[in-house]
């Protein structure tokens, strides 16, 4: 069963002088294994709504339910949320305790696991997120440097089998061989525990290569739900958003507007690649 948005609205400061209306009316399904990427400009909503997803935050109205449980109810949230793992952007606040391999421990050591199968999911997600076990396991999660604490943090989210990763941001701050790296690990423990994976960011590139989908939300609301290349092609669109379409999509416009046939559905640096090289042997069979 997937996660399930109904008509979900959330106002902060409901019923005061201030109130803000951050989400309106949000219709959205999360499916078993996909890779939804969800953007938008800043203050769009993004945060307000994957914090909807494992109950943090509860609707104004509407509801969301994971596999069939409302996150509305109290009992049922526990349920729902143990499917749902969230990596926040700073890791700093989602690591706390004496070394890496015990704050990794800490969700399957909740969950009611033996120990020999902590054991095993502990260093099964060390392993998946790159942090040698020798190096790591008996460090103080506060001695890490930027990188290995997301690291960290996402293993402790892996060791809990999560069905749902949802990820704030995981690449902010990384250099392009930071974010390749972060989005090969996510490709490694999909494949692994086969769970769907929500991820916001605001680089168009990463998207590009990860998702399966792409929601846009402006000004609280969907603008978009629809395939990468469905998305990317609305370059000018995206940028009346505030929003770069993704290296490949805008090459690809102006080598059209320049006259070179090639196709209007190319947003990602293979496929453009792929263009070229075919503009190239069409060239020389001429």
């Amino acid at each position: 069963m997937p996660i399930i948005v109904e008509k979900l609205t959330y106002t902060y400061q409901s019923g005061s002088i201030n109130a803000h209306t951050a989400l309106k009316d949000i219709e959205l399904t999360i499916n078993d294994g996909e890779f939804l990427g969800l953007i938008g400009h800043t203050g769009s909503g993004k945060s307000t709504l994957i914090q909807q997803l494992n109950g943090l935050m509860q609707p104004t109205s509407g509801r969301v339910t994971v596999d069939g449980f409302d996150m509305s109810d109290k009992k049922q949230r526990k349920q729902g949320r143990s499917l749902v793992g969230m990596v926040f952007q700073y890791p700093d606040y989602q690591l706390f305790d004496e070394t890496v391999y015990k704050d990794i421990s800490f969700g399957p050591r909740n969950m009611g696991l033996d120990e020999e199968t902590i054991d095993q999911r502990v260093r099964e997600a060390m392993r998946l997120v790159g942090l040698d076990e020798a190096e790591f396991a008996e460090k103080s999660p506060f001695e890490l440097s930027g990188g290995e604490k997301r690291r960290a943090a996402l293993a402790g989210i892996i060791a809990m089998y999560p069905k749902y990763l949802v990820l704030d941001e995981p690449m902010a701050g990384l250099d392009p061989a930071g974010r390749r790296a972060v989005l090969d690990m996510i490709s490694d423990f999909r494949k692994k525990l086969g769970c769907a994976v929500v991820m916001v960011s605001h680089s168009m590139d990463d998207i590009a290569h990860a998702a399966d989908r792409v929601v846009i939300l402006r000004d609280g609301e969907i603008y978009a739900n629809a395939t990468p290349a469905e998305v990317f092609c609305r370059a000018e669109e995206l940028n009346e958003m505030g929003l770069d379409a993704p290296f490949a999509a805008r090459m690809a416009a102006e080598l059209r507007r320049r006259g070179v046939k090639i196709g209007s559905d190319i947003y990602t640096n293979e496929a453009l690649i792929e263009a070229i090289g075919a503009l190239g042997r069409r060239g020389k069979d001429a």
